[in-house]
């Protein structure tokens, strides 16, 4: 079995390679292409370890600030966290309100990278009750004048994302789960 960092080392240049084509490297015209890392130092990557760094302590002013008023944050699946929060409150809400539920965490692998984008591959990680969830995710950060204005989320494993989030979050039986009716 391999030791921690060159599973580090093997992730972080899968990570380079599959989303190097947001990092400016694949050429949509046919052309050969060249093979470009991304720059972990770049000035939005700091943004994005400083929203870490906040959110992880809690620091809920420091995070909005960090976020674009319109910020939209996709969480990707066929489970009942799924879909695109809008705007601070409701990514916020996801965060704190939901996902703390399930005792998630994450561990990040690879973070990298340029004027637009900063992509985070990370170990995410979470159990409640029975249900256990372990596997690779991937963020697409787009930044826009120094603040996050768009997060797309991508599972390593999405039926088991799905069945994970499924077990830990219930729906309410009908009608309490539907809205008011429009008539």
């Amino acid at each position: 079995m391999p030791n921690q960092q060159s599973r580090k080392d093997f992730l972080n240049l899968g990570a380079v390679a599959g989303f190097s084509f947001l990092l400016g490297s694949q050429n949509l015209l046919g052309q050969k292409a060249t093979a470009q890392t991304s720059n972990p130092e770049h000035p939005n990557v700091a943004i994005i370890k400083r929203y870490y760094e906040a959110y992880g302590k809690g620091d809920v002013a420091t995070v909005r600030e960090i976020f674009a008023p319109n910020i939209i944050w996709r969480i990707p699946g066929h489970h009942p966290l799924s879909g695109a929060k809008r705007g601070a409150d409701e990514v916020l809400a996801f965060f704190d309100d939901q996902l703390a539920k399930a005792n998630f965490k994450a561990e990040v692998l690879f973070l990298g990278g340029n004027d637009e984008y900063v992509v985070d591959c990370h170990r995410g990680y979470g159990a409640a009750g029975d249900a256990k969830l372990d596997i690779l995710w991937c963020l697409v950060f787009r930044i826009q004048d120094g603040k996050i204005a768009e997060v797309t989320n991508f599972a390593g494993d999405e039926h088991a994302a799905d069945a994970f989030f499924w077990s830990v979050y219930q729906l309410k039986p009908i009608p309490d789960r539907l809205a008011t009716s429009r008539r």
